[in-house]
């Protein structure tokens, strides 16, 4: 491992890339200069919020169907930058995230044009987090976060980043190598989470279909809304990951938008159900309170005495 806690092969990718692309250098150089500040929160009290003007782009991302069809996927080959290089990896692609929240951030879509959907493929997602230890492998669901619905990628960044992790990481006992998986929730934060760990992923797949239909779908065609990351924890047996799942009531918060004094630039997503808030406008990081995020969270997330009472009657 290195400075950021990632394999040698991930880190040579990342310097191979940057050197190649000005644009992506320049903005994870700009990151190391980002303003971060703690805003503790009910049982995550290592709550972070992040001021960075490069997401808005992601933020107020329209995703609309006729905004969709009108612009080029930016996922797709065909429409990337000369500049941005990838490394092959099954079915999909290994790319950096140039506009990055995290020290090291990548971007994992499909090689097909395909819609934003994480059925059948949370075995693919407990291989990568194994592949790129070190990093968190996240799932933005179609309507929670993602800025590309229309294309199905994961995106990657460092698990000591995110203040949930840890919090996991420090409740709940490993699993012993060799047992296929198991299902808990973490009780006191400001939402529900659903942790499946195991050695198997296969029966992590398993435990997390049965998870996946008892969840309400929010209309027909559409999959449940959730936020869904995967990582393995150091230290653990080896082959363990652990998949924690944030169940999604709502898109947005009711005060979502960019006019009037009481809107808000957040449109929360996978790394805002880790801990860490991101606001693309310094008058929201200036201005937000644990009020606000308690607020946010409790109307896109379901409680975790609701994530339960669905658990039990799996």
């Amino acid at each position: 491992m290195n400075k950021y806690g990632i394999t040698p092969e991930t880190e040579e990718f990342f310097t191979r890339q940057l050197a190649l692309w000005p644009m992506a250098s320049n903005n994870f150089s700009a990151l190391e200069g980002v303003e971060v500040k703690e805003v503790p929160v009910g049982g995550l009290p290592e709550m972070k919020v992040q001021f960075n003007p490069a997401r808005r782009v992601s933020s107020a991302a329209k995703v609309d169907a006729a905004s969709l069809q009108a612009r080029k996927c930016f996922l797709c080959a065909a429409n990337r930058p000369a500049e941005q290089i990838s490394e092959a990896w099954g079915r999909y692609e290994i790319l950096i995230n140039p506009f990055p929240i995290f020290p090291r951030h990548l971007t994992i879509p499909d090689t097909a044009h395909t819609d934003q959907r994480i059925a059948g493929r949370i075995e693919d997602m407990c291989r990568l987090a194994l592949k790129l230890r070190g990093m968190t492998v996240f799932y933005n669901g179609p309507r929670c976060g993602a800025s590309a619905p229309d294309h199905m990628h994961f995106q990657a960044g460092n698990t000591d980043f995110l203040p949930l992790t840890s919090k996991l990481d420090s409740c709940g006992e490993p699993v012993g190598k060799g047992e296929a998986a198991r299902l808990w929730t973490l009780p006191g934060l400001p939402m529900g989470v659903a942790v499946i760990d195991g050695c198997d992923t296969a029966e992590i797949a398993g435990v997390f279909d049965a998870l996946y239909a008892a969840l309400p779908l929010p209309a027909e065609g559409e999959e449940p809304m959730m936020n869904v990351l995967c990582y393995a924890p150091e230290g653990a047996p080896e082959g363990m990951v652990r998949l924690v799942v944030i169940p999604r009531k709502q898109h947005r918060p009711s005060f979502y938008g960019t006019e009037g004094d009481d809107c808000w630039l957040i449109s929360p997503a996978s790394v805002d159900m880790g801990g860490v808030f991101i606001t693309p406008r310094e008058e929201d990081f200036r201005r937000i309170t644990p009020e606000i995020l308690e607020k946010i969270l409790g109307e896109v997330c379901y409680s975790a005495s609701e994530v339960d009472n669905i658990i039990e009657k799996l």
